[in-house]
């Protein structure tokens, strides 16, 4: 197969969906790989170590394109590449189409087969692709809100582990995923006073048993969510529903309740975040000020650190494109289910049942648009 890896465009997008080393394994068996030049340089990849793996560099997004079977990207195609898509191309990609509508329109448009990475699921049901960087995000938050807490980027001048005889910071996390229990440890590390909120009462048992030094756990509702926000110096948001824009948790009102000063990191905003007043922002630009309160909102956060994300990312990706470059499309569906949930778009129709809930568009099943087998109908 003809696999395609171009160089992203997003703005403060630092990483690259497949290194050197995932390129050598698939042109070592006969596929051919086409990078985009420059493609890994924000990563510290030169162009180089893609040659000397097998791979074609090219100076032209659209050459890589045009002769690929197969793209496979870090996010979804932004509206400078959308007049490169075509019905005989497959790619992958983090696309957040329940709130990428013009993504979605374009896809659609085009009649190609679309994978959300974030969507592809393992046999034991997680999120092998997401996983990753829901980890890398996790490590990151609580360091992001300490930094912001600090007076001089405008914070309340608050230090997370407080000092002797003064109480610690609090920091309030909502969800207990991968993303959420992973920063109750850094804040708990950071030696933060910790609540954590979560309506999966199996979830908050594992936090509970993890024994984290002052971490707390609620369970999610209305009223709990209003309590602690209202007492939060940093308030984390780390709610991710697949297939379905976030909800909001935390409204306007309790926002404008919160301590001048505070912070809020909201890590799903390329899904609409959890807090009404968030919007995305960018590295370059990564902060506003909404009722007092500093809001980070920054889609791509585990692009802070490429040479780590990149490198997880591709060693998560890599089985699937060798799996879809080695069997083909029809097989490779037809052989892991859990791949076929990471389908969206395919030949002109939206086949995730979610996402054309979501977006309130017309669902079509795989199986009447793609020759599937009956076993994965």
């Amino acid at each position: 197969m003809r696999v395609g890896i171009v160089r992203e465009i997003v703005p403060g997008e630092s990483r690259v969906a497949l290194d050197p080393h995932a390129v050598y394994e698939l042109t070592r068996v006969g596929h051919r790989v086409m990078v985009e030049s420059g493609a890994g340089k924000e990563s510290s990849i030169p162009d180089n170590n893609y040659r000397e793996a097998g791979a074609v560099v090219v100076e032209e997004a659209e050459k890589v394109y045009a002769d690929s079977e197969l793209i496979v990207k870090v996010y979804g195609p932004v509206p400078e590449e959308f007049g490169y898509l075509r019905d005989d191309l497959i790619v992958l990609g983090f696309l957040s189409l329940p709130v990428n509508l013009d993504l979605l329109e374009a896809l659609i448009g085009s009649r190609c087969v679309a994978f959300a990475v974030e969507s592809i699921r393992d046999s034991r049901g997680g999120l092998p692709i997401l996983t990753p960087m829901s980890e890398i995000a996790g490590q990151l938050v609580p360091q992001i809100g300490a930094r912001y807490l600090q007076r001089t980027e405008g914070g309340r001048g608050i230090l997370l582990g407080g000092a002797t005889g003064v109480r610690p910071g609090r920091v309030v996390i909502l969800g207990c995923g991968i993303v959420g229990s992973i920063a109750a440890r850094i804040s708990s590390g950071l030696g933060a006073e910790v609540t954590v909120i979560d309506r999966d009462l199996d979830r908050l048992r594992r936090m509970e048993t993890s024994k984290l030094g002052g971490v707390t756990t609620l369970a999610a509702n209305a009223m709990n969510i209003e309590n602690a926000v209202l007492k939060a110096d940093l308030l984390i948001g780390a709610v991710f529903v697949s297939g379905s824009r976030t909800p909001h948790l935390v409204d306007r009102r309790t926002v404008e309740g919160m301590k001048d000063g505070s912070v809020i990191v909201d890590v799903d905003v390329d899904y609409g975040g959890c807090v009404e007043t968030s919007k995305p922002t960018t590295l370059q630009d990564p902060t506003f000020v909404e009722a007092g309160v500093i809001h980070y909102c920054v889609k791509n956060v585990p692009a802070t650190v490429p040479i780590t994300s990149t490198h997880a990312l591709s060693n998560a990706l890599l089985p699937y494109v060798r799996k879809l470059s080695g069997l083909g499309l029809t097989d490779a569906l037809n052989s892991d289910p859990g791949l076929k949930q990471g389908v969206t778009v395919a030949d002109g129709s939206v086949v995730s049942p979610s996402l054309a809930r979501a977006c309130g568009i017309e669902y079509h099943s795989i199986s009447s648009v793609l020759p599937l087998h009956s076993e994965v109908r």
